[in-house]
């Protein structure tokens, strides 16, 4: 019998026959919305309200049953001229949604919204189908007005649960996921139905269009359903391996959604230990987010967090997740805190070197597959080296894949940044990206080296297997840029900043440089660092993987970590 995975506690095997599925999975030939007729009652009606809202003016399908200061930032937003900019193209209205409007937290409080920082504010995002654009405005809903609004090319806000749904009611009813199941599978049992996803040789991949993969686990499989909600069509389906299913879930993990928001995402703590003074806060889909980091009586760090998690599940085929990991509430992450960040010691060969700031983020029904547990770390030394790590502790959709973590340092003050050669160093004098076999190492394993405008800094050790933690390198993708308070360009809450599954440079970050790079000496400056870290599900090797084990009459975790991350170590070269 295969196992089901239901909301709510654990469940017992049984909801699905187990089948026997197509080696690969079928991409499904299919018209646009607009030149079928949709046979689904959800798409039907669905396809009046669009008809309905390009009529409008603006042409904006909207959110309905919001509470009284969500519908009031609603319409102050779509009455806000650079909010409507891109609504319509040559006189012709597009295709336009709002995804999402939730109160702004700290983290969304950049230098354009500092008005939010006194008045309550609420974020609107909506997106533009016909341009793959997303636009955010920080409505001010005290004062009602919008005081800022942000463009995003290429990205995709977090949808909202009615597409989630739709997204579900797609694929239960397509014929070719029913044939593959052997049978109309239960809407309850699809997971990672609102992950955004992408399908080479798909419409998905070919023009941008929003894709999320519902997935349904069967036996040692899982099915993915890809349903493209641009054209409201399933357009394949892919099946992965998911290794041999020990046991049911661990626990029934009960969401601590009321104590996490209210002390960790709607509020800032301050945090003051060996020497080093901080902030933090759990962001809406950037994980936990450090900021204003000071050693002694130097800021270090303007920020630093985790933007994404790409999740590429095949090299040939290039599907797979990309991940937010964030608050449990008012955010679409896919991966939630269920607790909050963790004050630890770090220690080395027994002793207490420093302390370790942790948070995890984890699906409900972890270490089940197609359920993930992430993690970050930030470590911080009595001698002034600090590390960002992001981890993942498995299960996933597949036995073989490449996690890729986006992580995002903006460093305090002017800097100019330097690569080792393999004899000198050399200052990058202008924005720009090294791929992991660029890299050159000195004798101590530094690649990078970061100096301040008024002294000292930093050099950049990746990860190569030396840090203690099981880590087998990191290969990152190393990403310098201009930081631009006034831009936001990652300062607040970012939406899925790059694709699941490119295999290349194209993480995101890239998107930051500009066609003429911008000079880098001795300006405030950002690195981007995204590892890369190959998922081992083989007996004896599992590395990114997770498993339950049943010990003394009860299923407990059996976790394969893998951690990726770069150390910082204090310079005092000019």
């Amino acid at each position: 019998m295969a196992v089901a995975i239901l909301s709510g506690c654990d469940r017992m095997p049984g909801s699905f026959v187990t089948s026997t599925p197509t080696p690969v999975g079928v991409v499904v030939p299919r018209e646009p919305l607009a030149a079928v007729t949709p046979a689904l009652p959800s798409l039907v009606e669905r396809a009046a309200r669009i008809k309905a809202a390009l009529s409008l003016d603006p042409p904006i399908l909207l959110l309905t049953d919001l509470d009284a200061t969500q519908a009031l930032a609603q319409q102050l937003a779509i009455h806000d001229s650079r909010f409507l900019a891109n609504v319509t193209w040559g006189g012709h209205p597009l295709r336009n949604e709002i995804f999402s409007i939730y109160p702004a937290r700290a983290s969304d409080v950049t230098e354009d919204a500092h008005a939010c920082a006194s008045s309550p504010c609420y974020r609107v995002e909506m997106y533009n189908y016909g341009l793959n654009l997303a636009t955010v405005a920080m409505v001010d809903v005290r004062n009602q007005v919008v005081v800022a609004v942000k463009k995003f090319s290429d990205m995709q806000p977090d949808i909202p649960s009615a597409l989630q749904r739709l997204a579900v009611d797609i694929a239960t009813n397509a014929p070719e996921v029913r044939d593959a199941l052997g049978k109309t599978p239960d809407a309850r049992t699809a997971v990672m139905a609102s992950t955004k996803t992408a399908l080479n040789g798909t419409r998905c991949q070919r023009s941008h269009h929003l894709c999320v993969a519902p997935t349904f686990v069967t036996g040692s499989r899982a099915l993915w359903a890809i349903v493209d909600l641009t054209d409201g069509v399933l357009v394949g389906t892919r099946w992965t391996e998911l290794g041999k299913v020990s046991g049911l879930a661990v626990t029934e993990r009960s969401l601590q959604n009321d104590v996490v928001k209210t002390m960790y995402c709607e509020h800032t703590t301050s945090f003051e230990r060996d020497g080093w003074r901080l902030d933090y806060i759990l962001t809406s889909s950037d994980g936990l987010r450090i900021s204003d980091v000071r050693f002694g009586d130097r800021l270090v760090l303007d920020s630093a967090k985790l933007v994404d998690w790409h999740v590429s599940y095949s090299r040939a085929m290039g599907f797979g997740y990309s991940d937010a990991i964030g608050c449990p509430v008012f955010s679409q992450a896919a991966v939630v805190a269920f607790q909050g960040p963790t004050i630890e010691d770090l220690r080395e060969d027994g002793k207490v070197v420093g302390f370790v700031l942790q948070q995890k983020f984890w699906s409900d029904l972890w270490p089940l597959p197609c359920n993930y547990y992430y993690v970050q770390r930030f470590e911080f030394h009595t001698d002034g080296r600090f590390r960002i790590v992001g981890g993942n502790i498995g299960r996933g959709c597949g036995d073989q894949g490449t996690y890729r973590p986006v992580l995002r340092i903006a460093f305090a003050g002017k800097s100019t940044v330097a690569a080792w050669d393999g004899s000198a160093w050399q200052d990058w004098t202008h924005e720009r990206w090294q791929q992991p076999s660029d890299a050159r190492f000195t004798s101590d394993g530094y690649a990078y080296r970061v100096q301040r405008d008024n002294g000292g800094g930093f050099y950049v050790e990746p990860g190569r297997g030396q840090f203690g933690d099981g880590g087998r390198g990191d290969s990152a993708y190393v990403y310098v840029t201009r930081h631009h308070g006034d831009r936001d360009e990652g300062d607040s809450d970012m939406i899925t900043i790059g694709p699941c599954c490119n295999e290349d440079y194209a993480q995101g970050p890239e998107k930051f440089i500009d066609a003429s790079p911008e000079d880098i000496t001795a300006r405030e400056l950002v690195m981007w660092y995204v590892p890369q870290i190959g998922i081992d599900g083989r007996p004896g090797h599992e590395y990114c993987w997770a498993d339950s084990t049943l010990v003394d009459g009860v299923y407990v975790a059996t976790e394969y970590p893998c951690y990726a991350g770069p150390m910082f170590v204090p310079s005092t070269d000019r």
